[in-house]
């Protein structure tokens, strides 16, 4: 027997729950997919755009119930984040998921937020008369809680099968069953504890990040670079775009987190959205600028087309991984300078005072869009040329210098293997 065949073999050990998170944070693609829809009608329906300060005062006022139907579609959407997030995350992280999987997160969600509201006097104190009742709420926690406890009953129960008498309940039909009795203990217990997560989590932590606006917005975004290429990002991003902070509009409604605060007319929301305008639309086309220019020339034709069109879709739209996945493994050392530069660009506009936002990403669209509510955002044009020629020096130095293999600089050897495997029929 051959030493080789002796040999132990090391296995890489997983980290616990890792997998489950990565799969967490993907199932919130799917709620925050349903954003851009409810900001562009929001803010289509705002008085600056087709309402009565807008396009209904030179066009005539038949614009003004189209104006408010487009908002209050909007608003509905916004109103009912929570209940967007329970469906989503319940279709998106059961495996094999149907209609009775979103059906259990909502009969959950609802349960969930009925008994809350019912025990809110007995854990908060009565309103005095005359006074509104303050209501337990855990906003988008609370749908993304249950969300999870309707798909983890679904896969445990959607084959169950019952005695003969009760056999119209089994299987799928027993889920929502299952899922509103679990939705009453769940909320029960979250009653009991909510004085401690408020403390903690709106007052607290919500409270600095808010309080403290140029640490806060670096750390997290920072943070939100680095979790990026685990896909956990989205759990960092549903507190502060979704939890922290309030606001009462003109209506009395209350909204929480960066992004429905900032569409509904908060001056100093944006914390946690404004410096990506610089680095999505400025700083990540430089990256690739520095890809193109840097890769072997007789490569750079088709690096151009590729990281032209990936720079292209983050100035317009806001979304990088295309670009940022291109060079996260290879140049690493590169990505934690790109995190940490982000960091800075959002405590940088905090400190300049300057607020924008986006119901999606911070693109050319969403910048476009908001200009209108947004305050000094104009000044983001000249930072962002400014990070884009920080990010085109660095980047470009460090691929030279490191000899980085980013896109266009893979060794010919490595090429001609892939080729000839291509060749083999990809054995």
């Amino acid at each position: 027997m051959s030493a080789q065949a002796t040999t132990p073999t090391k296995e890489k050990r997983a980290i616990p729950g890792f997998a489950q998170l990565q799969r967490m944070g993907r199932s919130l693609m799917l709620p925050i997919a349903s954003l851009p829809a409810a900001a562009l009608l929001l803010r289509l329906g705002q008085a600056d755009m087709l309402g009565s300060d807008g396009l209904a005062k030179h066009w005539g006022d038949w614009l003004l119930p189209v104006a408010d139907t487009l908002g209050a579609a909007g608003n509905a959407l916004f109103a009912n984040l929570p209940l967007l997030f329970a469906l989503g995350v319940a279709v998106g992280y059961a495996k094999k998921a149907d209609g009775s999987t979103g059906l259990a997160a909502l009969i959950g969600y609802l349960v969930f937020d009925g008994v809350g509201k019912a025990l809110s006097p007995y854990v908060l104190g009565r309103a005095a008369e005359g006074e509104t009742q303050a209501l337990i709420n855990y906003g988008v926690l609370g749908g993304i809680v249950m969300g999870l406890t309707a798909a983890v009953l679904y896969q445990k129960y959607y084959r169950i099968k019952l005695p003969p008498y009760l056999a119209f309940f089994g299987g799928r039909r027993f889920v929502p069953i299952v899922t509103a009795g679990t939705a009453v203990l769940i909320a029960v217990v979250g009653a009991l504890i909510y004085p401690a997560f408020d403390w903690l989590i709106n007052d607290q932590i919500g409270g600095f990040v808010t309080g403290s606006t140029i640490v806060g917005a670096f750390v997290y975004g920072t943070l939100n670079r680095l979790l990026l290429p685990f896909g956990l990002h989205h759990l960092l991003n549903s507190l502060p775009w979704f939890q922290f902070g309030e606001f009462t509009d003109a209506s009395g409604q209350v909204w929480h987190g960066d992004i429905a605060r900032f569409l509904h007319g908060d001056p100093t929301a944006g914390t946690f959205m404004t410096g990506f305008f610089p680095i999505m639309m400025f700083a990540i086309p430089a990256i690739a600028l520095a890809i193109i220019h840097t890769s072997k020339p007789g490569k750079r034709k088709i690096i151009a087309g590729i990281m032209g069109s990936a720079a292209l879709v983050a100035f317009v739209t806001g979304v990088t991984e295309p670009l940022e996945f291109a060079f996260v493994y290879v140049a690493f050392p590169l990505y934690a300078i790109h995190a940490v530069l982000t960091g800075t660009a959002l405590a940088l506009v905090n400190a300049l005072g300057i607020h924008s936002g986006f119901g999606f990403s911070a693109g050319a669209i969403d910048f476009t869009l908001n200009l209108g509510i947004a305050t000094r955002p104009l000044w983001l044009i000249p930072i962002g040329l400014a990070y884009g020629a920080i990010y085109y020096v660095i980047f470009r130095f460090a691929i030279t210098k490191f000899n980085f293999k980013t896109p266009g600089r893979e060794d010919d050897d490595t090429d001609l293997l892939a080729g000839a495997v291509d060749d083999s029929g990809g054995k």
